[in-house]
């Protein structure tokens, strides 16, 4: 039997899986196209409203504003939605650092909740129990293009007057009961980062249902212009954060591959779902039947050390790597990280973590778990090849399952 990979033996797979981005002679064309109109910037250019109508469209929403990233829109967002110093906003511990940032550059406090262990999406009841007199938003994070229970989050947001805020920033396309997210709420956030399913590199966007909203964010990220005013017409204090012609135009190519790409995405991931289980202590995250639509950013299992002869998940996700699979350990908790804390100390605000058990906790079990012992992440791109690219995860999974005692 061969040995590990991480061990010296010869890895499970050594071709690459499909390069990220997918590109080509349309993407070409598109920039060339905005090169040589000698209109680079949105100011003077027609490619960014062109993208917003469709990609409004696309997300079933009536509005979408662009700007530079996806941190940006969260920011916008929140602001639009009245988010300001001594605010709470509640949001899962188990994201990116940016949706928990956005908040405190506006003075606000994150509440941090604890997820649903089955989806690694917020936990409503976790979230219910995090409301207090200050509460003025909650964002649930779509996390690896999962929708999070926008049933019970929309409900939870009218029963107590908040404004939701998705951060789609991993879910474009994805549908929760048929409806695309990012406009189910007040606002929707998306980022088109280099790693993205829709990417241009960096850019981002905030999609409304709301007009008046939409007006907010478009203003604030024109330095305070308003649609129809003057040059020098000024209404509010608002930054520059507009995106470039250039970005739209790669966003516009990237639209046409996008349905394709997820397609292929579900198929295979539906495939390794059927694969994944056939080893002990290997479990693919729960999709809720209402997840009419998965964007497969990330295709994340949880792994049971138990049946591994309890080798750390980090010895498992390094063995994992050897073998030829991309696999990540996924996000540290924010409450644990040194800027939130730091943030929140130099702000005179103070650390505040809910879980299902209700508030004032010291622990977050479910995202702590999800962090330490159990979360295995792929990148997207594993799922954009056949079958058999899907099948050496499994084959690599296997030869660590058989051999793991060789890692202790």
């Amino acid at each position: 039997m061969a040995n590990l990979a991480l061990l010296g033996g010869p890895p499970t797979r050594t071709v690459p899986f499909p390069r990220w981005p997918e590109f080509g002679l349309l993407e070409e064309e598109a920039l060339l196209g905005a090169l040589r109109s000698g209109h680079w910037g949105r100011t003077t250019g027609h490619l960014n409203e062109e993208f917003e109508r469709r990609f409004a469209a696309y997300q079933h929403a009536a509005h979408a504003v662009t700007c530079v990233n996806g941190t940006v829109a969260l920011e916008l967002a929140l602001r639009a939605a009245g988010v300001g110093p001594g605010d709470e906003v509640i949001i899962p511990s188990y994201t990116f650092i940016a949706t928990a940032s956005a908040v405190l550059h506006l003075g606000a406090t994150p509440v941090f909740v604890d997820i649903d262990p089955q989806t690694y999406t917020i936990s409503p009841q976790a979230a219910e129990r995090a409301l207090s007199p200050r509460t003025r938003a909650v964002v649930p994070v779509h996390l690896a293009g999962t929708p999070a229970d926008m049933d019970a989050v929309m409900a939870l947001a009218g029963k107590a007057g908040l404004k939701t805020i998705e951060d789609a920033a991993q879910a474009h396309g994805a549908e929760w009961k048929g409806r695309r997210v990012g406009a189910i709420g007040d606002l929707g956030t998306f980022s088109f980062q280099s790693t993205k399913i829709l990417t241009a590199g960096e850019g981002g966007a905030v999609v409304t249902n709301d007009s008046a909203l939409a007006e907010m964010v478009w203003s604030l990220q024109n330095v305070g212009r308003v649609p129809g005013g003057e040059w020098y017409e000024h209404h509010r204090l608002g930054w520059n954060l507009r995106m470039t012609e250039f970005q739209a135009a790669v966003l516009l190519a990237q639209m046409a591959r996008l349905d394709d790409q997820i397609a292929r995405r579900t198929e295979n991931a539906a495939h390794l779902d059927a694969l994944l289980p056939e080893v002990e202590g290997i479990e693919p995250l729960a999709v809720p039947p209402q997840v009419t639509r998965h964007a497969r950013y990330l295709y994340v299992f949880r792994y049971r050390a138990e049946a591994f002869g309890d080798v750390p998940k980090a010895r498992f996700a390094n063995a994992l790597v050897a073998e030829g699979i991309p696999a990540m350990a996924g996000y540290p908790p924010l409450h644990t990280m040194p800027a939130i804390r730091e943030s929140l100390r130099a702000g005179g605000l103070s650390l505040r973590m809910v879980s299902e058990a209700g508030p004032d906790v010291k622990k977050l079990p479910h995202t702590e778990r999800a962090w330490t012992d159990e979360g295995i992440w792929l990148p997207q791109y594993v799922l954009l090849g056949t079958q058999d690219d899907v099948a050496d995860i499994q084959r690599a999974i296997v030869k660590i399952a058989r051999q793991y005692k060789e890692l202790a």
